[in-house]
């Protein structure tokens, strides 16, 4: 069970299967209702034996969770209701034991308005120069400073009782920090040195290309160059200091970039400065064979000239699951209301996200799976008086919210609850225990039973460039090293290429041996 304890600079991280463990909704170990670090311990052999290489925790520092845990109140600090800092390097130290490495989660473009700093800022104190505070506009200052719209919904912008407003990018409850100020800088370098001295392999950046902001803090105009607050070029000198204090330690980062410019976006993962940044394109890409070739090409593309690896992921906590986006005819996302266009079948939507979970592990790069995937789950209808995440609120009942991913896992089909503890946070739907992973565990035709055998064969494609091979419209087939991969978008069955064995498929092959629709395969050459 597991893997070796690795060598502290390797680079690990070009190649690696990385778990994205959202912890309140992983496992509950005090029967509270609320996933923590004692309920992921008791389930560390479960993710050795799914093999993965690294686990990626969201945010599990003190926090009002007004926002999931990314309204951060103080990082060096376990919230309670995950645990304390001492559990936390007995998991990140068992975890290694295993041969799995930990890496953990900041946000700098905010923090909560518990952090202290923030609660200094109100009293008027020279704190407020670590944020964006200013006067509003209008007679009586009754208007926001500028016209900067919330990424939750509404203004960027909130009044305080002294007249003064502050900007915050997402939900009020998170203010904007000044990157312009060294102090802030500071903070984040010896914060990102705490965990390293913790035994974290790595860190993924939240938002990575928002933090800093123009400091005249003006208008925002449609096609505005530079943006005011996206991807402004005093960040990559940011980045350049966070770099080197990961070499001190031989850690990585992995970048949240949301970037339609290629050329933009690769600036980020320059030698020094991130090692890795998430790939929205092939995540957010129809289930369209040529749309998903593009993807894959243009991301190949766009790394090759600085050598960074590519990343790999299907689904996070912030986008609905895989089975159920593949399961709608129309697979168009709206992220705006995370809406598609057809009700979801989900045997079409199983059979997709089987044949995409292979297609995604057989690519160049890293692969990230978030919690549940492996499992099949779909997403879940949130009662609306039980949905919490702001987005759903700010947006006026528009936006659904991200809660319907974040439902707590299933363990165990006859215990309370699916076996995930106490009586969940978020409520599970009818019929969640038939996707237990102790059911799925004995299943060999199941999801789980795929990925854990998809990421034991994985190393038969190494590390080999991926090339092309003729295929029918709608099937895309390219090898690597001695391994082939095929994936049948078409209407018809198609025909295996040559080979010598087959190694595993998402599903059974028709009576003649052809690859149905919605199938994968992978072949030894």
């Amino acid at each position: 069970m597991g893997q070796p304890t690795p060598a502290p600079n390797d680079d690990w991280w070009r190649s690696a299967v990385i778990y994205q463990v959202y912890v309140r909704s992983f496992a509950d170990g005090d029967g509270d209702g609320t996933g923590d670090l004692a309920g992921v311990r008791a389930r560390l052999p479960y993710l050795a034996e799914l093999g993965v290489d690294a686990l990626w925790f969201n945010p599990w520092y003190l926090s009002p969770m007004k926002d999931g845990g990314y309204d951060v109140a103080d990082y060096r600090a376990i919230d309670p209701a995950f645990g304390t800092l001492a559990e936390a390097e007995k998991l990140i130290a068992e975890a290694r034991e295993l041969g799995i490495r930990t890496i953990v989660d900041i946000v700098p473009n905010h923090v909560s308005d518990q952090h202290p700093w923030f609660r200094a800022a109100l009293t008027g104190g020279p704190e407020r120069e670590l944020f964006h505070f200013r006067p509003g506009r209008g007679e009586h200052g009754e208007l926001p400073p500028n016209d900067w719209r919330s990424e939750f919904g509404g203004p960027a912008w909130t009044r305080l009782p002294d007249g003064d407003w502050y900007l915050h990018l997402f939900a009020p409850e998170q203010p904007d920090l000044n990157w312009a100020h060294p102090a802030v800088r500071q903070e984040h370098e010896d914060i990102l040195r705490f965990w390293f001295e913790r035994g974290v392999a790595g860190v993924r950046i939240d938002s990575a290309a928002l933090p800093a902001k123009d400091p005249r803090l003006p208008d925002f105009t449609a096609g505005r160059d530079p943006h005011p607050y996206v991807d402004r070029d005093e960040l990559h000198d940011v980045y350049r200091g966070w770099r080197a204090v990961a070499d001190e330690y031989g850690g990585v980062f992995v970048g949240e970039v949301w970037l339609p410019d290629t050329e933009r976006f690769a600036r980020y993962l320059r030698p020094d400065e991130l090692h890795t940044a998430f790939n929205f394109s092939f995540m957010t890409c129809p289930w369209h064979a040529a749309r998903l070739r593009t993807s894959i090409e243009d991301t190949l593309a766009e790394h090759a000239p600085i050598g960074a690896p590519a990343t790999w992921v299907l689904c996070n906590h912030d986008v609905t699951r895989t089975v159920t986006r593949y399961g709608r005819a129309d697979t168009g996302f709206d992220f705006a209301t995370k809406a598609f266009g057809t009700p979801t079948d989900l045997t079409l939507g199983t059979r997709r996200a089987r044949a995409a979970a292979l297609l995604s592990l057989a690519l160049p790069g890293a692969v990230y799976v978030y919690q549940g995937e492996e499992l099949g789950l779909p997403e879940a209808d949130i009662p609306l008086d039980r949905i919490e995440d702001p987005m759903h609120a700010r947006s006026g009942g528009v936006d659904p919210g991200r809660d319907g991913c974040r439902v707590p896992l299933p363990w165990t089909a006859g215990a309370p609850h699916a076996g995930f503890g106490g009586e969940p946070w978020l409520p599970q739907p009818a019929g969640w225990a038939s996707y237990a992973a102790d059911r799925q565990e004995t299943d060999p035709g199941s999801m789980l039973t795929l990925y854990r055998e998809a990421i034991r064969l994985r190393p038969a494609f190494g590390d080999a460039p991926l090339t092309w091979l003729p295929a029918p419209d709608g099937v895309l087939a390219f090898t690597r090293a001695d391994a082939l991969c095929l994936v049948n978008l078409a209407d018809t069955p198609a025909g295996l290429p040559a080979h010598t064995s087959l190694l595993l498929a998402s599903g059974p092959l028709d009576p003649d041996g052809r690859l149905p629709k919605d199938t994968a395969v992978w072949l030894r050459a």
